[in-house]
């Protein structure tokens, strides 16, 4: 698998030694990993890495993993979250994933369990700057998503199963 095509995560945590234990399990299942050390970090690190996916601490001083993931989902920010936290009461991980985290593991973990996640979680994901795909040929074009056929400026009103066909 090339560089270009490996699913880029970004690690935030602010423990020294299970940021370096996820970091070093996610590259060697292949995929490109970032870290940061804390909320504000992580920010900063979403905008510049644009990761595929946040693996997410809660508890860290400043700035905690639930005002990050409000921040990213107030914005816009449509990355995946994986929390991953010592806390493991139930009503927290409600508030996590009614912040909009996609998935919630709770300290301590199995990185095999986290990695499958991360697979399952990558796989349901739409990549938030995926452009929708268009087949073009001359001046017709057909935009998949949208389910649009156009020719030049004009739009052609189609039925489903013409669309199909």
């Amino acid at each position: 698998m090339s560089k270009e095509t490996q699913p880029r995560i970004l690690v935030v945590d602010d423990e020294e030694p299970i940021r370096n234990l996820v970091s070093s399990a996610l590259k060697f299942a292949q995929f490109q990993v970032t870290v940061a050390a804390g909320g504000i970090e992580a920010l900063k690190a979403v905008s510049l890495s644009r990761p595929d996916l946040i693996v997410l601490d809660i508890t860290m001083p400043q700035l905690d993993g639930w005002e990050v993931c409000r921040r990213l989902r107030r914005d816009g920010d449509t990355t995946p979250v994986i929390f991953l936290t010592a806390r493991d009461e139930q009503d927290e991980k409600v508030r996590g994933l009614s912040l909009g985290a996609d998935d919630y593991l709770t300290k301590p973990f199995s990185l095999e369990e986290l990695i499958a996640r991360i697979h399952a979680v990558l796989r349901r994901a739409v990549p938030a700057t995926a452009e929708a795909e268009t087949l073009s040929f001359g001046d017709l074009a057909m935009e998949e998503d949208a389910h649009r056929v156009r020719r030049g400026d004009r739009l052609i009103d189609l039925s489903p199963t013409e669309f199909t066909l």
